[in-house]
Order: structure tokens, then C-alpha cells, then sequence
């Protein structure tokens, strides 16, 4: 019932050996567009993420590190000072390699997992796209924020389809025949009858969490009201 992130990602990734060094990563970023790439081992597991973050440590500190002249600003040189993540700050500062100048670990997701669990990973971590992995860990991937939407383009043919079989009939076990489901642009409009209230309003909630789906507008009836009893 749930699209997977397999199913919306892209697949031809841009990624770096874990000994590429800083100018070629510099330099993948610019050719192909990017802001970051993954950084993957000899077997193709995922190290780590490098980003032009990542590589502007290096210019935004090479004072303190290499006494060039360059002088950072100062909310710059106090972030450095205050920050637990000093030791981190100077790796990449003074590091020539995607293994020194990644951050690590990488916000990873499944390729299994539902989209829905990429986007709360992307609200949660505050990033705009997530590295796609498969179960040994090896690179599959990567899902942006606008790979998710590609799930509110599905037809309304598929999303009513998916609602009468998976929602209706799999999941609640119900006759169909007396329900219409009916979608326009995402939004869900189900009519008809249910044999008791508490299936109907079931069947409403679980046809709103069908990937794609909008919106629902709930105009079933029912035969039986299952919900006041002991009351």
C-alpha cells in the first residue's frame, strides 16, 4: 500500500572513494552539479557524506592551521573555540582525503523503507536529501525531497485502484460492491454503504494514508451503529 523509497530514488549516484583526494572531490562537485556525495569503501559501503561544507573548512580555518594570513571572522573563530566538535572541525580543516574530510556517520534509509519514513528522517535531521542503502549497507542510491513528491503524481486510476483492493478488500476484508471510490487531483471521495459504522471510519483513515491521497471526503453510511455500544 506504501510506495518504498526504492521505487522514487535515483540511482546514478555520484559518489567518492574513501582516498579521493580533496581536489577531485572539489572538482566532482562542480562537473555534476552537486552539493555532497557519498563516501563509500572498496566494497561500496557507505562511509560517510562529503559536502562543500565539508571542503570550505579548510579555506574558512587555514589561518589557525597554516598561518597564511587569512583571518576567519570572528562568530566563525568563536564557533571554532566554543564547539565540541573542535577535533572534527580541524580534521577536515587540515584533511586531504574523502576519509578526513567526510562527516560521519551519513544519514542513511532503506531501500525498503516507506517514503513517509524518509521524509520524517529528512524533517528530523534537517536535511534535503538522505543516502539510499541496502541491507549489507552498500550504496543504493539517493532520495531528495523531490523524489518524495513523485508519489503525489500517481495517477487517480492507481490510487482508487489501490484503495478498493489493498484498503477495502485485504485489509478490511469487506464487499465492495456497495462502496464507489472515486479520486480527482489526490482527493478520495468514498460513497456507499458499510455494514457497521466502525468499518466505515476505519476504511476512511487508512484510505488517507494511501500514498498520493490528498485529501479524503467521507460519505459513506452504514447499516449498523457498532459505536455506542455500552454506552
Amino acid at each position: 500500500m506504501h510506495v518504498t523509497v526504492n521505487e522514487v530514488m535515483t540511482r546514478e549516484v555520484i559518489s567518492v572513494h574513501e582516498a579521493t583526494p580533496f581536489k577531485d572531490i572539489a572538482e566532482a562537485l562542480i562537473e555534476h552539479g552537486v552539493s555532497a556525495v557519498p563516501v563509500i569503501d572498496d566494497a561500496g559501503h557507505v562511509l560517510g557524506v562529503v559536502s562543500e561544507a565539508d571542503l570550505l573548512c579548510k579555506e574558512e580555518f587555514q589561518e589557525l592551521y597554516y598561518q597564511e594570513g587569512y583571518k576567519p571572522p570572528l562568530r566563525a573563530r568563536l564557533r571554532h573555540r566554543l564547539s565540541p566538535e573542535n577535533a572534527d572541525m580541524r580534521r577536515k580543516a587540515t584533511g586531504d582525503t574523502a576519509a578526513e574530510l567526510m562527516t560521519t556517520p551519513a544519514v542513511t534509509i532503506p531501500a525498503t523503507a516507506p517514503v513517509v519514513k524518509a521524509a520524517r528522517a529528512m524533517d528530523q535531521h534537517g536535511v534535503k536529501r538522505l543516502v539510499v542503502t541496502a541491507d549489507d549497507g552498500t550504496l543504493r542510491g539517493i532520495v531528495s525531497r523531490r523524489d518524495l513528491l513523485k508519489v503525489f503524481v500517481r495517477s487517480d486510476a492507481d490510487i482508487a485502484r489501490t484503495i478498493r483492493e489493498d484498503v477495502l478488500e485485504r485489509s478490511l476484508w469487506v464487499e465492495t460492491l456497495g462502496i464507489k471510490v472515486q479520486a480527482d487531483h489526490g482527493v478520495v471521495t468514498l460513497t456507499g454503504w458499510m455494514d457497521r459504522r466502525s468499518d466505515a471510519r476505519v476504511a476512511a483513515r487508512m484510505a488517507g494514508r494511501v500514498d498520493g491521497v490528498v485529501d479524503v471526503i467521507d460519505k459513506l453510511s452504514w447499516k449498523h451503529d457498532d459505536t455506542n455500544w455500552g454506552r
